[in-house]
């Protein structure tokens, strides 16, 4: 009897993950940033991207960290709250986020100077901006 329980709940704890690969396969991870920035701000928002945030970034890419990434502009607004930018971080799988905190500060301090000036760009990023929401993406693959 103990045998037959453990293998129904074996089952439907498997059940999920049969039904996914019948339909899709899994694909790269995106790390996904909503930003508001506040009136009046985006230009110096934006500068601040590209001054900063995309070298980082770009040596990250250049050194296997990340696959690729992706800045958009939202045209629209459906209310006062919503987002402005969205910037999107797409990494192999989710094993390639595994020690990504020291790769990171390691890049930093090359590319920015160290902890201080990186804490010091945050701050200033704080009084012009907010994210709104950020989250992991598993990309899947439709069969």
């Amino acid at each position: 009897m103990k045998t037959l329980r453990r293998l129904t709940i074996f089952v439907l704890l498997l059940a999920p993950a049969l039904f996914a690969q019948e339909h899709y396969t899994e694909g790269p991870v995106w790390r996904v940033q909503l930003i508001r920035v506040k009136p009046t701000h985006l230009d110096d928002y934006l500068t601040s991207l590209r001054k900063s945030t995309k070298p980082l970034i770009d040596e990250q890419k250049k050194e296997g960290i990340i696959i690729d990434y992706k800045v958009f502009l939202k045209e629209t607004k459906n209310n006062p709250d919503d987002w402005d930018i969205c910037v999107a971080i797409e990494y192999k799988n989710h094993a390639a986020m595994d020690g990504l905190a020291a790769k990171g500060e390691m890049l930093r301090d090359k590319i920015l100077g160290g902890k201080a000036p990186a804490q010091e760009l945050a701050q200033k990023r704080v009084e012009i901006r907010e994210i709104i929401s950020s989250e992991l993406l598993q990309e899947i693959f439709l069969k």
